[in-house]
């Protein structure tokens, strides 16, 4: 998701004149949109599906990083524990 500076950045005008084509701009390219006001960003704007999608991936990632942690200070639970726990035989 690389974020094209000639069609991803427009000013807060832009999106309050017309807000449908900066919605369908940003669902159709899957990249967010930067909202300007006074040459400074003010906003992201982004599809309600890429950014869940963002989340997930962020949450999974968090979960990667937190187990590693914990096998690298010898927190480790065996399978059979775990089917154990969870009641899977």
């Amino acid at each position: 998701m690389n974020t094209r500076f000639s069609e991803d950045i427009i000013p807060l005008s832009d999106l309050k004149a017309n807000p449908a084509k900066v919605i369908r701009h940003v669902s159709e390219a899957h990249r967010p949109v930067l909202l300007t006001s006074r040459g400074r960003g003010v906003a992201v704007v982004q599809d309600l599906r890429d950014y869940e999608k963002a989340e997930e991936e962020c949450s999974f990632m968090r979960a990667v990083v937190k187990g590693m942690v914990e096998l690298d200070q010898g927190h480790e639970t065996s399978l059979a524990e775990v089917k154990k726990r969870l009641g899977l035989t």
